[in-house]
């Protein structure tokens, strides 16, 4: 299913797709997200006798969904996908270069509604010396959190293999900048697809917008994925700041021996983390993103807000 402002293609359970409008009751249901429906959504749709138009009538209950904070509306929230099976994080070490901090929202994120999350590192073919360095270093640290990491190639039969071994008969997000290949690599999974791909911007290694919507396709039987436009970063809404360590496991595995219950692992006395980060046992890059995580929440005061 794809949204497309007022117009939302529905893929029917015969496998058909339909344009649909949805009907003006509901859209006054809509509290404080941009969008009344995100790809994903389970619908109930009418056929109207008198013109044949295509209503969606009812939005079923999601099992969990993926926000953002709207790029338009600041006190709003933007559903980028719902009822998810797994997340993949699509990253690259260069051309261009996924930041950590992405990486770890994305995590962070799809933690908030136990969402698997596999990291698929691309372009492996285009890594250069220096940059092996920094692949084995994320593949360490995400391995050791308990995140798969798969190193992979759109040009590798074997990757796309496995790749496809990952997908069957589940419902995808896939996330990542503009320019990582997220694209080429659905192109490559499935050739009858046929999407839009990208250049890179020579100068500054990143990569130009292709996808505007979200969109939901189905790759083989009962196999479907969601792929995101490149979004820079994700946001975590309606979560205070003292709850953000449960959603970077690492961190949370050693709050949990914190002198204080309330402990936001910053300068308290007798603090767990902070004893691990010192003593080598926590990865300074994720204690990092865990504070500008932290800091982000603080500045913009949205739980106050609501």
């Amino acid at each position: 299913m794809q949204t497309t402002g007022s117009w939302y293609v529905v893929l029917l359970d015969s496998e058909k797709s339909v344009q649909c409008r949805l009907r003006g009751k509901i859209k006054l249901q809509d509290l404080d997200t941009t969008n009344p429906i995100a790809v994903g959504d389970y619908v109930i749709v009418e056929q109207l006798e008198e013109s044949n138009e295509f209503i969606i009538t009812e939005i079923l209950l999601r099992r969990n969904y993926i926000i953002r904070q709207s790029p338009r509306k600041e006190h709003q929230r933007h559903i980028i996908a719902s009822n998810i099976d797994q997340f993949f994080i699509v990253a690259t070490i260069s051309q261009p270069r996924t930041s950590l901090g992405f990486v770890d929202r994305c995590i962070a994120a799809a933690e908030c509604y136990h969402i698997p999350v596999h990291i698929i590192i691309n372009k492996k073919d285009l890594l250069r010396k220096k940059d092996l360095t920094k692949l084995e270093e994320w593949q360490l640290m995400y391995k050791a959190i308990g995140y798969p990491v798969h190193v992979i190639s759109a040009n590798d039969k074997e990757d796309i293999a496995t790749l496809k071994t990952l997908l069957k008969d589940k419902v995808t997000l896939i996330a990542g900048h503009s320019g990582v290949g997220k694209s080429t690599l659905l192109n490559a999974v499935n050739t009858s697809l046929k999407l839009k791909t990208g250049k890179i911007s020579g100068k500054w290694e990143k990569g130009m917008h292709t996808t505007t919507f979200a969109t939901l396709y189905q790759i083989f039987e009962n196999t479907f994925v969601i792929d995101t436009p490149g979004i820079k970063e994700f946001s975590l809404l309606h979560v205070e700041p003292e709850e953000v360590s449960g959603y970077f496991i690492d961190i949370n595995a050693f709050a949990k021996s914190c002198k204080y219950n309330n402990c936001m692992h910053i300068n308290e006395p007798e603090c767990a983390v902070l004893n691990a980060l010192e003593n080598g046992k926590l990865a300074p890059a994720r204690y990092e993103n865990y504070l500008n995580i932290v800091d982000n929440i603080k500045s913009t005061n949205y739980w106050e807000r609501k």
